[in-house]
């Protein structure tokens, strides 16, 4: 574990990544294998005890890394924690108009399709959102690589809102389905 640094060094020094929003999955997966290759506990089953402890924590960082940087919103929270912002999204939740009415009517074409069993509508829903997710993620990049933390921070909230009504239909199209 000697080429390792530092159990603090961030997420992207972990990997030898660089620190922009768009990492190379193929990159970041090989990056992953060689940390766990070199931390995996059973290569420490005949240490001490402390070694194994801290070969544990290694593996533990390195999975939880890993995580971080492949999912893109997570990734984005991540980038802006490294600079002091937090998204805030349990107490922040201030939106442009144009977003709170996108998610009004997402909100009433649930009610209808469920009041209705319309599971084909609950796809429909799923599929523009997945397109409008796919948008922002994009802009959410734009955002982050060029400094605008703020902005990118209520890019994240909105993303977020988007994932919870992204499950909330998945639950409905399982309910109707089950």
């Amino acid at each position: 574990m000697t080429s390792l640094s530092s159990l603090s060094d961030s997420h992207f020094v972990l990997f030898g990544l660089p620190g922009q929003f768009a990492v190379d999955a193929d990159a970041l997966d090989r990056a992953y294998r060689t940390v766990q290759a070199q931390v995996h506990p059973d290569r420490f089953a005949a240490a001490g005890e402390a070694q194994k402890r801290v070969a544990m924590q290694w593996a533990t960082r390195a999975n939880e890394a890993y995580q971080t940087l492949r999912d893109p919103l997570r990734r984005a929270k991540y980038m802006l924690h490294l600079r002091g912002i937090d998204v805030g999204a349990e107490n922040n939740t201030a939106m442009e108009p144009a977003f709170l009415m996108q998610q009004m009517e997402w909100r009433e074409a649930i009610e209808d399709a469920v009041g209705a069993k319309n599971v084909d509508a609950l796809d429909a829903l799923m599929s523009e959102l997945r397109d409008d997710e796919r948008a922002r993620l994009a802009k959410l990049a734009a955002l982050i690589d060029s400094g605008s933390n703020q902005a990118a921070a209520e890019a994240v909230r909105q993303l977020m809102f988007i994932e919870r009504v992204a499950s909330e239909i998945d639950a409905q199209i399982e309910r109707l389905e089950g």
